[in-house]
């Protein structure tokens, strides 16, 4: 099939191309590499994933004539939609980015799916939605009415978007709430990436709310795995369903969201000493308050998902932090 992936030098971007294209698929990767982090990063992650079977556009999301001429030239079978402005804490300093991207971007993808009658549009959402909620394990059955930070806000919006036009113009849509992605070609700006590079320069890491977190920390492959398997259900309309008695993560119209994590949260201090035990260096650490935006745990309750697709993690945070610590010594030669 033809699929179109935005975020295509992102993290899990470049790794869901590297898997569809390995699967024979044709892929269209759209991104505008901005400077967000590092762009040597990223361009380090489209020459680990160029193929006969994959075309990069560099393209702003934002841009609705780029994109509207891009799904008319196009015809994609499919779409996984993974660009957004990321971070939590970014979306404090600079939220008028979060609206250009995450929302007026995700509104131009809707077109753009609404115009050529695309058959599936996957995207991601995030943990984040889960806000202030304190029932865990969070569900896709339970209220995200009370985000904490803007980027949760706009990833809400993003699901009630998406159900809005799967209403109104029967696009088959499935939104993903990722749970603390980690692994080899990681993010920066995200604490193993941090945590990792600070640790091995003699730096010391900061320790929100005195290590008292928990994190439902996914490796990348588990991801991968979900998102790739996912693209294969498309939902379809139940005319049973109703308000009143249906779950919000489904509904009458083909829409569908679905937590994708490890379902098994660790604390904060437990993979730090993961981190610490592979490098064989103590991290000095300073222990501080919670940060705005930050949740107290995150805990993805992934039955539906397993349900749907077959979809189980295997990879464990021991094994995931050793290949995530293995592949930062060798990119960085530390």
């Amino acid at each position: 099939m033809k699929y179109l992936v935005t975020g295509a030098a992102g993290f899990v971007g470049s790794a869901v191309v590297e898997r569809l294209t390995a699967a024979g698929h044709d892929i269209v990767g759209v991104d505008n590499i901005n400077d967000y982090y590092d762009v040597n990063l990223k361009h380090a992650r489209l020459k680990r994933i160029e193929h006969d079977n994959f075309r990069l556009i560099i393209l702003d999301i934002a841009d609705r004539d780029a994109v509207k001429q891009l799904f008319e030239d196009e015809h994609f079978d499919r779409v996984i939609h993974l660009a957004a402005q990321a971070g939590v804490r970014y979306s404090i300093e600079n939220p008028h980015a979060y609206a250009d991207s995450n929302l007026v971007g995700h509104l131009n993808i809707l077109e753009g799916c609404r115009q050529t009658n695309v058959k599936h549009l996957v995207y991601a959402s995030s943990s984040s939605v889960y806000g202030l909620n304190a029932k865990t394990p969070f569900a896709t059955t339970d209220s995200v009415d009370h985000p904490v930070s803007l980027y949760a806000a706009t990833k809400k919006s993003n699901e009630l978007m998406a159900h809005s036009y799967s209403h109104l113009y029967d696009i088959p849509t499935t939104g993903l709430r990722f749970f603390t992605v980690y692994g080899s070609w990681g993010r920066p700006d995200m604490a193993p990436f941090i945590f990792t590079k600070k640790i091995l320069d003699g730096d010391t890491i900061d320790i929100n709310n005195n290590g008292d977190m928990w994190r439902d920390f996914t490796h990348i492959d588990d991801i991968v795995e979900g998102v790739v398997r996912i693209a294969d259900v498309i939902p379809t309309k139940n005319k049973e369903w109703t308000v009143e008695t249906g779950s919000p993560a489904t509904s009458s119209a083909p829409y569908s969201v679905y937590n994708i994590g490890h379902g098994s949260p660790i604390n904060l201090m437990g993979f730090v000493k993961a981190i610490e035990d592979e490098l064989g260096i103590v991290a000095k650490k300073i222990f501080r308050e919670m940060q705005p935006g930050d949740v107290y745990q995150t805990y993805a309750d992934v039955n539906d998902l397993f349900e749907a697709t077959g979809y189980k993690p295997r990879v464990s945070v021991k094994e995931g932090v050793a290949e995530f610590v293995q592949w930062y010594r060798e990119f960085y030669n530390k």
